[in-house]
């Protein structure tokens, strides 16, 4: 019995035949020679398109706050990890939303957001330190 397949090598689309032998029967040695595909009635599958890994939506993280008697809002460490990025800089206008910072922890990204409007008076870590939980991190007046 023969049968059909196409088969994708190299990014290439191959329509084969395969036969079907009886286990009795010795199996012949196989040739290596190239053979082009048979020109079929059925169009040739588009090509694939590579897979996009689905981006996922990174969690913001809602800052443990402190406020100091002078007004200071000390944004501190949700969770400890290590500081990745760091997008603000002293003197920096900043408003409630806005991503401040990101912790890797647990190999997520989170980022770390100001939970209201201000002037960045100190930036307490820097890239590539490990911080523990409750560690100030930004402090906003």
């Amino acid at each position: 019995m023969v049968r059909k397949f196409r088969v994708k090598v190299e990014g290439k689309v191959y329509e084969v035949e395969v036969e079907e032998v009886e286990s009795s029967r010795p199996a012949e040695p196989l040739q290596a020679t190239p053979q082009v595909p048979p020109v079929s009635s059925v169009p040739p599958a588009p090509p694939a398109q590579p897979v996009q890994p689905r981006q996922t939506p990174q969690p913001r993280q809602e800052a443990t706050v402190a406020n100091t008697p002078e007004g200071e809002h000390i944004v501190k460490a949700p969770m400890p990890g290590l500081i990745v990025h760091v997008d603000v800089a002293e003197g920096n206008r900043v408003n409630k939303g806005q991503r401040l910072l990101v912790l890797e922890a647990m190999k997520m990204e989170n980022d770390i957001i100001a939970d209201k409007d201000g002037v960045v008076k100190e930036v307490h870590v820097k890239k590539g330190d490990n911080v523990e939980l409750g560690q100030p991190l930004v402090t906003i007046v």
